[in-house]
């Protein structure tokens, strides 16, 4: 089976921070949110990935290249035109279906950092059978903000039956679908769900839901939430296959002068600085080659930059 990451949008509602690096690219822990998403697909044996980019895609590819470090075989398409999330996957066809086969693959947001068992989804599809696809939803009391979704079930199992109107879960941005599938959308800009999914469904096609219930999940529009997935995984929040054993913890190459004060939980990356008689942390993270000069808490340093002031809840880039 093969994946699309998508990460073609503007990062807009991320600010200043957008603007610096794209979405998919800002660091957890020190790691691409991205990197998160090829490592899941990997240890599933997902290898072959189309991520698309606009953005500043040239870090992405820069910085992932062909993603052999994390046992993946990484192609690009870039977008000069924003296509959407049905028209970048229709104009990734060629690379998805390369011998028009019209096997499944499965279509994943980059911004995600979502511990999913894409082996349980892939075999959840194969046992439903024809349908439009399959997509990954979870329950949340806030259904509404994030575009309900209504789920049912019947003889088959699980299906959506509404989009964007009443429902008790939210769509998690993963889907498996057919290339034959995407192939109905329009051509140019298109969205998979309201040129797609919720008009096909309404004409009485199916599309099966997967209900997601036990992992983490975490997307990035925002830095609040950028914030909290960095003290969610300092706090020990399990992953089944990240993309380093070490999201905590001191490297040893860090320079820490003997005046200064550690507190835990922290990340302390690769030859990072941290100054006399400050005190980092709890929940910090210092990027690789960061310099800390002022005691901080509750934020996020990234590589190779200074916090030269004392800062709780920030992002110094």
């Amino acid at each position: 089976m093969r994946a699309m990451l998508l990460c073609a949008g503007l990062s807009t509602r991320l600010g200043r921070l957008g603007a610096a690096r794209p979405k998919p690219m800002l660091p957890v822990c020190g790691i691409p949110i991205l990197a998160y998403g090829v490592s899941n697909l990997v240890a599933h044996g997902v290898r072959d990935i189309v991520i698309n980019t606009h953005h500043k895609g040239d870090v992405i590819q820069r910085e992932l290249g062909d993603g052999r470090r994390w046992g993946a075989r990484i192609q690009y398409l870039q977008e000069d035109v924003i296509l959407g999330t049905g028209g970048g996957l229709k104009h990734a066809l060629a690379l998805l279906d390369p011998d028009g086969r019209d096997e499944p693959f499965i279509s994943h947001n980059g911004k995600l950092i979502f511990d999913l068992d894409i082996t349980a989804l892939a075999d959840a599809y194969r046992r439903v059978g024809a349908s439009l696809g399959m997509m990954v939803v979870k329950r949340v009391p806030n259904a509404r903000e994030w575009g309900a979704v209504k789920v049912e079930h019947d003889d088959r199992g699980p299906r959506v039956t509404d989009i964007l109107g009443d429902g008790e879960h939210m769509f998690c941005g993963v889907h498996i679908t057919r290339p034959s599938v995407i192939a109905r959308l329009p051509d140019g800009e298109s969205d998979s769900i309201r040129q797609g999914y919720l008009p096909w469904l309404r004409a009485g096609e199916r599309v099966a839901a997967y209900e997601h219930e036990d992992g983490y999940f975490a997307e990035h529009s925002t830095p609040e939430r950028y914030l909290e997935s960095n003290w969610a995984l300092l706090d020990g929040t399990r992953l089944r296959h990240p993309p380093s054993l070490r999201l905590g913890g001191i490297d040893p190459t860090a320079r820490i002068d003997p005046s200064a004060t550690i507190i835990q939980p922290v990340k302390i990356g690769t030859r990072a600085v941290i100054a006399a008689g400050v005190t980092v942390g709890p929940y910090a993270v210092v990027g690789d080659g960061a310099r800390v000069e002022r005691s901080i808490a509750r934020t996020v340093v990234w590589a190779n930059a200074t916090a030269s002031a004392g800062d709780t809840d920030a992002i110094v880039t």
